[in-house]
């Protein structure tokens, strides 16, 4: 207890004086503020912000139907960015971006995304990433994954074995196999052991894939070869080839 007290207290210290120090930004000092009003000092540390409950205050709420009604307007809505939403509490800004992603907004979402990453509190976090890139499979967004998978590599996030099956299935589910094959590669080079989840999950997304089913099935065997794998009717696979042609047509 002492040794917790000593150290939140030599951490505000150490912050009273970045406050004081004239080399400081305004929204520096804003950010130390709202980082210590809003921070983790009174919640579980190994609970990830971006799983906790997320409830938008009243700031949250109207700054979040002013980006929606801003966003046709480059210009405003930059300017609205920097000048309202830089100063949001942390749990505003997660809860913000939490719910244009529940509502598939995606351009609002990478604005906020951007805005995340420059936050004095950010941390690289694989649930912050696997909400991102979920939301974005879900809507079929190519050019914006890329992006955001470049910047989880430079930041060397690492997914466990069940986000990366759920991630694949996603992309799977929106109609990317390519890149959901993308991901399933990185999973494969993942240094955690293999497990029968994540390719279950994966093998039934590839329903409509017979050959990239195939692929992984024999992967899945060769890892885990005491893995019994069901295989639907093989009229199944011709009902998914003739409906991905007719899709096509």
């Amino acid at each position: 207890m002492r040794r917790s007290t000593c150290s939140f207290l030599g951490k505000t210290c150490a912050t009273i004086r970045l406050l004081l120090h004239d080399t400081l930004t305004e929204n520096q000092r804003l950010a130390l503020v709202r980082f210590y009003i809003s921070g983790s000092a009174s919640s579980s540390p190994s609970l990830s912000i971006w799983r906790r409950k997320k409830e938008m205050t009243k700031e949250g709420l109207i700054a979040a139907k002013e980006l929606k009604r801003l966003q046709s307007n480059p210009i405003r809505l930059d300017r609205f960015i920097l000048s309202h939403i830089s100063r949001l509490l942390k749990s505003d800004l997660v809860s913000v971006l939490a719910e244009f992603q529940r509502q598939n907004q995606v351009f609002l979402s990478m604005k906020l995304y951007d805005v995340v990453r420059k936050e004095i509190w950010y941390r690289p976090d694989m649930f912050f990433y696997r909400d991102m890139l979920m939301m974005l499979a879900r809507n079929g967004k190519v050019d914006e994954s890329r992006l955001v998978w470049e910047d989880l590599k430079i930041e060397e996030v690492l997914f466990d074995q069940h986000t990366f099956g759920d991630l694949v299935r996603a992309y799977l589910d929106g109609g990317l196999p390519l890149e959901a094959m993308d991901i399933y590669d990185e999973m494969r080079r993942s240094p955690d052991s293999p497990l029968s989840l994540p390719f279950q999950v994966i093998l039934k997304g590839l329903l409509p894939y017979p050959e990239l089913r195939e692929k992984v099935k024999d992967n899945f065997l060769e890892l885990l070869p005491d893995t019994i794998v069901y295989d639907p009717p093989e009229d199944l696979f011709g009902d998914q080839e003739l409906r991905r042609e007719s899709e096509s047509e």
